[in-house]
């Protein structure tokens, strides 16, 4: 069984190569993943003859099948005779040709792979930053770009950033992520006589002159993200909006879908309030499923109108998502702060004086109540926001009897046939009542909505019993339909009780 030694030719100059490798490289025929590191400069000069896997960087389409044939090509001369594939840094820090080496040697009988200690360039950062790993730090590829996303939270090392292109996709990732003044550390060229230590601003990242394969970037710990300045939250989730807000964004572009790019904020706002009322219609069923892909419905507005802001520079979904964040945050300052609170109505209490000053311009007690919202539930909401400053009664008895005066005055209406005096004295007799259900603890639009789903089940249950038949509807009396009504209302009973 012949061996593959997999060595490391370290991060610099051959006086960071372990003597144990020097020694195997130094019997010449090594192969190595490139030629293109500074202690390979020194062994041409020493003499010392090898390979290198150079050439496969021309013929891939991608870093991934470079490495997958450059690890084809060196399991195949490992069949055949003992073999040093020797690679830059540590073989195993950041070394994808070395992970796909460890796969296909689990499989192959014919060969036994050894891998050899080396330093890497994370030795050389931790000098020139002046830090410790003890204390956090993630090592992770350029193209990782989900890993990005925490940038900020901890300290983040960025390897194979080999070039402005790299640099710069780099750049647009985090920008998205941190403010575009944040620091970073550019490192380059480390335990070189050219080493390159120095902070630059985010959105400079990419202007540097030189940025090759000897490039990586250091991501300081921001305490400026949410999680750092409340450890509570401690990444306590890990969901990703990102693909909506990806799909989202290929439907909007050009070459797109045709309808989606004619919308604007008008055409599509009474979608958000249907597939609101939709959401509302599988709660009031009890349906978990329903609630799960109404939901999803929802969010995808959300997600619709947050994307047409960002095409005119107004706002984007990371800028929703912040906001609502952290308004809750700013509202609950007996949990993420230091006040103390005796329970919920004091937190009420909090939130509305919390509101306050978040809305300075509301100098009225009902400002901010949208006209455009379902009348019930804004009568409510009217009602609700005057009684805090004492317009209401305290006793239920005069409710009651202000709903009585205002049927009485609705009558007279009636009886005179005059449509304006009838409509405002319906008015006023609605919200009298909806007056009355709030004292009573119960919300009207959300009463009259289930109101509306029983009418609608118990009157599909008539016309199936009508079709059933065979007979027309004019065939029938009120009575008799009337009868199929009943016979509705005992079916609904007792699937309730069921």
């Amino acid at each position: 069984m012949a061996v593959l030694t997999v060595a490391g030719l370290g991060p610099g100059t051959m006086g960071l190569l372990s003597l144990e490798t020097y020694e195997m490289i130094k019997k010449g025929g090594a192969v190595l993943r490139t030629a293109v590191h500074p202690a390979a400069d020194e062994l041409k000069e020493r003499g010392i003859k090898f390979t290198s896997c150079d050439d496969f960087y021309e013929k891939g389409k991608d870093f991934e099948e470079v490495y997958r044939n450059i690890t084809e090509y060196v399991m195949g001369l490992a069949e055949r005779q003992d073999t040093v594939y020797a690679v830059p840094g540590s073989p195993f820090v950041a070394e994808r040709t070395v992970v796909l080496l460890r796969e296909m040697a689990k499989d192959n009988p014919k060969v036994t792979l050894e891998i050899l200690p080396a330093m890497s360039f994370l030795d050389l950062a931790y000098k020139a930053l002046g830090c410790d790993p003890i204390e956090g730090l993630r090592v992770i590829d350029a193209s990782d770009t989900k890993a990005l996303y925490d940038a900020g939270e901890y300290p983040i090392m960025v390897t194979q950033v080999y070039d402005h292109m790299v640099a710069s996709d780099l750049k647009l990732t985090l920008m998205e992520r941190l403010p575009d003044e944040t620091e970073v550390v550019f490192l380059r060229d480390l335990g070189l006589p050219d080493e390159t230590v120095k902070k630059v601003k985010l959105y400079e990242l990419d202007r540097e002159k030189k940025i090759d394969h000897l490039t990586s970037v250091f991501i300081p710990e921001v305490k400026k993200g949410f999680w750092g300045r409340y450890p509570l939250l401690a990444k306590k989730t890990d969901f990703d909006v990102r693909p909506i807000a990806d799909v989202m964004q290929v439907l909007r572009e050009p070459g797109g879908c045709p309808w989606d790019r004619e919308q604007d904020f008008s055409s599509i706002r009474s979608n958000l309030i249907e597939e609101s009322y939709e959401f509302i219609e599988a709660v009031d069923k009890g349906d978990f499923e329903g609630m799960c892909e109404e939901l999803g419905d929802v969010l995808m507005q959300v997600v619709f109108h947050a994307r047409m802001a960002e095409e005119i520079g107004r706002f984007d979904l990371q800028d929703v998502i912040d906001a609502v964040t952290q308004k809750l945050i700013e509202r609950h300052p007996h949990v993420f702060g230091t006040v103390k609170v005796s329970g919920s109505d004091e937190v009420l209490v909090n939130w509305d004086a919390i509101k306050q000053k978040e809305k300075p311009e509301r100098k009225r007690v009902l400002d901010g109540i949208y006209s455009g919202m379902p009348s019930l539930l804004r009568a409510n909401k009217i009602q609700r926001r005057v009684a805090k400053v004492g317009f209401d009664w305290t006793d239920l008895a005069p409710v009651r009897e202000k709903v009585l005066e205002e049927w009485k005055e609705f009558e007279e209406a009636a009886q005179s046939q005059d449509l304006v005096r009838m409509e405002d004295e319906l008015g006023d007799l609605y919200f009298s009542i909806v007056n009355y259900a709030r004292h009573l603890g119960i919300e009207s639009e959300t009463a009259l909505d289930k109101c509306n789903s029983r009418f609608a089940s118990r009157f599909g249950f008539v016309e199936d019993e009508v079709e059933r038949s065979g007979k027309k509807w004019s065939d029938y009396t009120l009575d008799e339909l009337d009868e199929f009504w009943n016979q509705a209302k005992i079916r609904e009973k007792s699937e309730k009780n069921a």
